[in-house]
């Protein structure tokens, strides 16, 4: 297994890939379980996942790319996502992402030095009806405006 991990991570992945029977065909759950667990999926996960379910690492990194739903950099404490689907955009969405962009210091795809947010746009949430939509982890803010990002983002500070 890959050197760069710790033990104890090389024998979390171990685990978890023993969990799914080392079944190449749960590699995007898989994924799903070490994302939750590291934060993100680096390099030395992704080669590891790789070796234990006995698949190129380029199949693990294929998949790792192709679904927005995995990152392969360090997410903040407190990721916020902002819906930019159709009816969230024409209702807004690119307004809120600049004021968050503004407020935070950061662009699209990045953290906060101090690892408290990230920022990151998503194609939809099957939230239409409440567009636009900001999720914060698991939180949903429905209808937001560019003057509601300061609170939201207080809200996380404390």
């Amino acid at each position: 297994m890959c050197n760069s991990l710790k033990p104890q991570q090389q024998e979390f992945i171990a685990n978890l890939c023993a969990n799914f029977r080392n079944d190449s065909g749960e590699l995007i759950n898989i994924l799903h379980k070490a994302q939750e667990h590291f934060g993100y999926l680096p390099q030395q996960v992704q080669e590891a996942i790789a070796h234990c379910l006995q698949i190129p690492v380029s199949k693990v990194y294929g998949v790792v790319t192709f679904y927005s739903l995995f990152t392969m950099t360090p997410k903040g404490k407190n990721p916020i996502s902002i819906c930019t689907g159709t009816a969230c955009y024409v209702r807004g969405a690119e307004a809120i992402v600049t004021e968050f962009e503004r407020r935070l210091g950061i662009k699209v795809g990045g953290t906060t030095s101090d690892g408290l947010f990230s920022l990151g746009c998503l194609r939809c949430v099957g939230a239409c009806g409440l567009a636009p939509v900001v999720m914060v982890g698991e939180k949903i803010y429905p209808r937001v405006t560019a003057g509601e990002v300061e609170q939201i983002i207080a809200e996380y500070n404390g």
